[in-house]
């Protein structure tokens, strides 16, 4: 097995973390593995704030926003260094950490179109009703992608 590349999107929930600790299990401390982690994010709107009240409310929410960003970009840092000490070196992971344009199945499957991943590792939320009618992200990726493996771990 040469040059395997994994894509490791993360959420930070506690299922993300089993995908995580699947992927370290599996595939740590073999040197031709490289792990990417994506996260992408919804951007806060970009708005001209004045000085009144209600702006400053606004502008409370907006830093909000903003700090949450900057904290999940840092939580995703730690994710790649928990991957290290899992036995990969700096070396084999990469980060993606961007802004959302699309929905995520799509930010995924443009990712996957530019570099060409082996292996997609995702997590499963079990029972949620909702995506009876919307549909997963897993199975938005199954039906969009082909020559790669989607491995679901739940």
């Amino acid at each position: 097995m040469a040059g395997l590349s994994i894509l490791l999107p993360h959420n930070f929930t506690s299922y993300d973390q089993k995908a995580v600790d699947f992927v370290t299990d599996t595939f740590a401390r073999r040197e031709e593995i490289n792990v990417t982690l994506f996260h992408t994010y919804t951007p806060p709107p970009e708005i001209e704030i004045s000085d009144s009240s209600i702006t400053g409310k606004l502008r409370s929410s907006m830093s909000y926003l903003n700090k949450q960003i900057s904290e999940h970009e840092t939580a995703l840092q730690a994710i790649k260094e928990q991957l290290i000490s899992g036995g990969f070196s700096a070396s084999q992971i990469n980060t993606v950490f961007k802004p959302r344009k699309k929905d995520i199945a799509a930010e995924i499957v443009d990712l996957h179109a530019d570099e060409k991943y082996d292996c997609i590792v995702l997590n499963h939320k079990p029972g949620r009703v909702g995506r009876f009618f919307t549909g997963s992200v897993n199975s938005k990726l199954v039906t969009a992608l082909r020559d790669v493996t989607i491995c679901t771990v739940t």
